[in-house]
């Protein structure tokens, strides 16, 4: 299996995507460097090789520019999830959430009928290998207080404010 990967600069932004056949399936934290999609790869497709490939990952890059420049509101990239059956409900959840809105952990937790698995959904959403395109961001805290997420606090609200700038909810009216 190949799994092609760039390096993707986007004003102050740098992300490493990685993207199989079937879809987008790895977006780095801001500023992370390769061996974070090496581990990745390493834990979730031992079985791919890894091809730095810019022209493959175009269409990718193209979306996740015009979301940054706020002229993009919903993601059409497909996408390549590999993770638990768990984890991809919840991933799966997180999609649903529209640009713009919170949601907070037991909300999640309640959306895929497993009102008590709020921690579990915690550790599904830290585990979300496609930042923004899986909008993990999109959750916080159920006191309103952002919570953890893999690229750190600084990047979940620069990543909330910017869909706030883009005419949406903010974070209080969510």
């Amino acid at each position: 299996m190949d799994m092609y990967w760039t390096n993707f600069r986007y004003r102050d932004w740098q992300m490493i995507l990685a993207a199989t056949e079937k879809g987008i399936c790895f977006i780095s934290p801001d500023q992370a460097s390769f061996e974070e999609l090496a581990l990745w790869q390493k834990k979730r497709l031992p079985q791919a090789v890894l091809h730095e490939n810019p022209e493959k990952l175009a269409p990718w890059m193209k979306e996740l520019a015009d979301y940054m420049d706020g002229s993009l509101k919903e993601f059409s990239m497909p996408v390549d999830l590999h993770g638990t059956s768990f984890q991809q409900e919840v991933w799966n959840a997180l999609q649903q959430i529209p640009y713009g809105v919170t949601k907070n952990y037991a909300e999640i937790a309640e959306l895929i009928g497993k009102t008590k698995a709020v921690r579990a959904v915690g550790g599904a959403i830290g585990a979300n290998p496609i930042l923004i395109v899986v909008p993990c961001h999109r959750v916080i805290g159920k006191n309103g207080k952002l919570t953890g997420f893999r690229g750190g606090l600084e990047m979940k609200e620069r990543l909330l404010l910017l869909e706030e700038a883009g005419g949406m909810l903010s974070m209080a009216e969510a």
